[in-house]
């Protein structure tokens, strides 16, 4: 495949496309600015650009066969001093089927767009969530594009963790920190509430076996484990090398802030990925665990 992957220097498009790379496809990065240069992803094809901006054009994206987008915009993207719900307006309603409309008129056959598992897994908060009403419209319209010749299908995960070799995720890396003690000011403890998590090896995966099995126009929702945050950051400690069960406090978390829970904090999004849904897309369960271990180890 000759594969295009917007949003490719992130922990989700990168650990992708090293993925896809390591196993003889072409694959080509877009993002605004480049991994560095003596990285593995600062080794692959590059195209610099914002699908915002409008920088891709018919023939850069003529030269692909598949493309895989994973630049879908959160609370971290938004313009200090910008309005959140224009935003979302912008680059989530619009931005996101208008790209996939140029990538479909350049000639790619296969489009995944990977999105927020929000809209599936809680139904309920798109009425009372912009950013959730955003980044469902972004993968409704996407996939409304589908049409012959041109398959479009979302991929659509929970909290995701992982790592990218020689990548450093900031989100994460302080959570390792923290795990580590290394801000001692801050007490070790958990907020209430929970979340479900996959792994980046499980979406990668996933995202695979939409692009070789995926049905046009149909929206994935793909998890792991349901974990409550004392659980995922108890486990976080525990790979760092702590006994102790972290106490439960409801206050807001210094490593996970309540403007990024959208179920409050409290709130639990749990819930079991179809059986069938899983077994077609061929991604392994039980990652999570695993995972965070992996990630302490990284940032340790």
């Amino acid at each position: 495949m000759k594969v295009l992957i917007v949003g490719g220097t992130g922990l989700i498009g990168g650990h992708a496309a090293l993925w896809l790379a390591e196993r003889g496809h072409a694959v080509t990065l877009a993002a605004r600015n480049p991994a560095p240069s003596d990285t593995p992803l600062g080794k692959l094809p590059f195209l610099k650009g914002s699908y915002l901006a409008g920088d891709f054009t018919l023939p850069m994206l003529a030269q692909f066969d598949t493309l895989i987008f994973t630049a879908g915009n959160d609370i971290r993207h938004v313009p200090e001093g910008d309005d959140q719900t224009q935003h979302w307006q912008r680059a989530n309603v619009e931005g996101v089927p208008n790209f996939f409309k140029l990538a479909r008129e350049a000639g790619i056959g296969t489009a995944i767009y990977v999105g927020s598992f929000y809209p599936q897994a809680a139904p309920h908060l798109v009425e009372k969530s912009a950013y959730i009403r955003g980044r469902k419209l972004a993968d409704d319209g996407a996939r409304a594009l589908n049409a012959p010749g041109f398959r479009v299908c979302s991929v659509n995960a929970p909290f995701v963790i992982g790592t990218v070799p020689q990548q450093i995720v900031p989100s994460l890396q302080a959570h390792a920190h923290y795990a580590l003690g290394r801000f001692p000011q801050v007490p070790l403890f958990a907020m209430p509430g929970g979340v479900n998590f996959i792994s980046t090896t499980s979406l990668t995966a996933a995202i695979v076996g939409a692009i070789e099995r995926g049905i046009g126009g149909k929206a994935y929702l793909v998890g792991d484990e349901n974990l409550t945050f004392q659980e995922y950051f108890g486990a976080m400690v525990r790979a760092a090398g702590g006994n102790d069960e972290l106490p439960i406090i409801d206050r807001e978390h210094p490593m996970l802030p309540d403007s990024a829970i959208y179920a409050g904090r409290g709130g639990t999004i749990y819930y079991e990925p179809p059986a069938d849904e899983t077994a077609l897309l061929g991604y392994a369960r039980q990652d999570v665990k695993r995972t965070l271990h992996e990630i302490v180890e990284f940032y340790r």
